[in-house]
């Protein structure tokens, strides 16, 4: 193995001391400040919440959950919605119905925003058509961690009355 000398140059004056170079770097700066002040071309920033992006069609938005035609929640806690999701991030608590019409419902359901991925796993699992994600709303952001998780008062007040059949009757 032979070794490879490498020859440097020796540097110039005006490179020792860098005041070119950072002349020319503020030159850049300046120029780019006065550009974006006064014709307001190429500036990425957009002023959120009062101008907004459309969002792409393929935008899912914020989960909600769907009502009956009696008002109570169309989930039967049948636990697949959290077992599907890749984030682990639904956590349901399941009670008994005292009617005994439907065998399970939801006591409490959480979804925390930070950990969801929106990949739409749980909306694809739900055989009731329970949890959807077609709201078109981004979640808000917040300071404490607790806004960010929606529970289930929260969800079915964006959610509504969904018109499928459950069950697996009809056509």
């Amino acid at each position: 193995m032979a070794t490879i000398q490498v020859k440097r140059h020796e540097l110039t004056f005006a490179e020792k001391i860098y005041i070119p170079e950072v002349l020319r770097g503020l030159k850049v700066t300046t120029r780019q400040l006065f550009k974006n002040l006064f014709t307001k071309k190429d500036i990425a920033t957009v002023q959120y919440p009062e101008v907004r992006r459309k969002y792409p069609d393929r935008f899912r938005g914020r989960h909600r959950l769907m009502h009956r035609e009696d008002g109570t929640v169309r989930c039967v806690a049948c636990m697949l919605c959290s077992t599907a999701c890749p984030a682990n991030c639904i956590h349901i608590v399941a009670g008994e119905r005292e009617d005994g019409s439907i065998e399970k419902y939801p006591v409490s359901f959480e979804i925390d925003l930070l950990v969801c991925v929106y990949c739409g796993m749980c909306e694809e699992a739900c055989p009731c058509d329970a949890i959807r994600m077609d709201s078109g709303r981004h979640p808000m952001p917040s300071f404490t961690r607790d806004k960010q998780r929606i529970r289930k008062v929260q969800l079915l007040a964006d959610g509504a009355l969904s018109v499928a059949v459950q069950g697996g009757k009809g056509t």
